[in-house]
């Protein structure tokens, strides 16, 4: 039997760490959030894996390295209202429920969203909810947003940031099967 919470914390001490990450706020979140509730329950045993773990469907839970540093980059702060689109297993969803205010998370699979609003109640995370709609057309009626994300692409994710401003600084790489991309108003 894995020990998960060993396994938790050798990734954010092995793979974050060692890895130009140094948000104290996010380590702290890595090091709570248990990752194996996000991925399919056969592939628990490698949830902390630092490579990408497939959902099915062309879909995955970003390799934790990755994210981080994506997250990172986009410095959400304590009081943000963060959209988080195509959230997929909702792993990134739970992460920045962590580091803002609120986090709306928008999928385009309902039984995506269906799991990920029953794993972040079972997980007691009241800050974040998952919505499911079209990824291109956004979610507006909890707009303003002042973080997004989009680290588990979908084919349908939009290819940047809908925040739009000067200091909108995004980072952003190619994970197939889209763009991931974080950015902060």
């Amino acid at each position: 039997m894995v020990d998960f919470a060993a396994a938790r914390l050798n990734m954010v001490e092995s793979q974050l760490r060692t890895n130009k990450v140094t948000d104290l706020r996010l380590l702290g979140a890595f090091e709570t959030v248990p990752r194996e509730l996000f991925v399919p329950e056969p592939l628990r045993g490698i949830a902390y894996i630092d490579e990408d773990v497939a959902l099915g469907g062309g879909r995955f839970v970003m390799e934790p390295r990755v994210l981080a540093r994506l997250l990172q980059a986009a410095q959400p702060g304590p009081e943000d209202v963060a959209l988080d689109l195509g959230c997929g297993s909702g792993y990134a969803t739970a992460i920045l429920s962590r580091l803002v205010a609120t986090v709306v998370a928008l999928e385009d699979d309902a039984a995506l969203a269906t799991a990920v609003n029953r794993t972040l109640g079972e997980l007691e995370i009241d800050n974040a909810v998952v919505v499911e709609g079209r990824l291109t057309e956004g979610y507006p009626k909890q707009a303003p947003y002042t973080s997004s994300c989009s680290a588990a692409p979908s084919p349908r994710s939009p290819r940047r940031s809908p925040i739009s401003s000067p200091r909108a600084a995004a980072w952003s790489r190619w994970s197939a099967p889209g763009w991931a991309w974080a950015a902060r108003r």
